[in-house]
């Protein structure tokens, strides 16, 4: 059973994502550093950071939301361009006011698509990157199968992704804060009870270490292998095609 955000709607995952993204858009960017301390900031830098080795030229960011990785990536890569697809038609709107803001229109394009059908030909991109995204993935297999697709030969897949941590006392802690704090203030701050809800539903029931890699695998990545931070919160999955 897919976990939803919406649960008293017909509507698939999908359609429901793409609302509640459309739902709290304007207060995203703000509620990432609330609710992650900022820390947030820190995991999207030390992902980008593994493929300063390679200085792709051309990047998909996948769910790009209001563009904050793909502006990372911008900021240490300084690639030739950088293109972001997202089904949240209200999260591209506020990450490409965000890009005239700061003169980046250019540089890192921001278009409506599907990530797990992806409107572009086989091995275009250097690197494709994805912070927080594939969690909202209907069908997970599916969207990194067409992620790998779209990468070139040789080319880089980064995902950075929620996890679960698994030592006393963050356990503990992470769980409490994720179910009880997070929820309240998601909801004061964006007027949207459920999506607070929907993010700790979607990350326990989110197959992370060990069980991603081995989809990641069987969507055609190899060479594969997981970085966790902070205590676990998050993890940093590293392909190659």
């Amino acid at each position: 059973m897919a976990v939803v955000p919406y649960k008293d709607k017909e509507s698939g995952k999908k359609e429901q994502v793409s609302e509640m993204f459309d739902n709290i858009s304007a207060k995203y960017d703000l509620l990432n550093r609330v609710l992650s301390g900022g820390v947030d900031l820190y995991w999207r830098k030390k992902a980008i950071s593994l493929l300063k080795k390679e200085q792709p030229k051309l990047i998909l960011d996948i769910a790009t939301g209001t563009g904050d990785l793909a502006i990372e990536a911008n900021k240490q890569l300084n690639p030739e361009k950088i293109i972001g697809v997202d089904i949240s038609e209200g999260m591209l709107f506020h990450g490409r006011e965000k890009m005239k803001k700061l003169g980046l229109q250019d540089k890192i394009e921001m278009r409506m698509g599907d990530s797990e059908k992806l409107l572009f030909d086989d091995n275009t991109f250097d690197a494709v990157i994805v912070s927080f995204g594939v969690r909202n993935f209907e069908n997970l297999k599916k969207g990194l199968t067409d992620m790998c697709r779209v990468t070139k030969p040789g080319g880089t897949c980064v995902v950075v992704e929620f996890s679960k941590p698994r030592s006393f006392p963050m356990k503990q802690l992470y769980g409490f804060y994720s179910t009880k704090v997070l929820p309240l203030i998601g909801k004061l701050v964006s007027r949207d009870s459920s999506a607070y809800t929907y993010l700790p539903e979607s990350v326990k029931a989110f197959p992370d270490g060990d069980d991603f890699l081995s989809i990641f695998e069987s969507a055609g990545f190899k060479n594969t292998y997981c970085k966790t931070l902070t205590f676990g919160i998050c993890s940093v999955y590293v392909g190659k095609k």
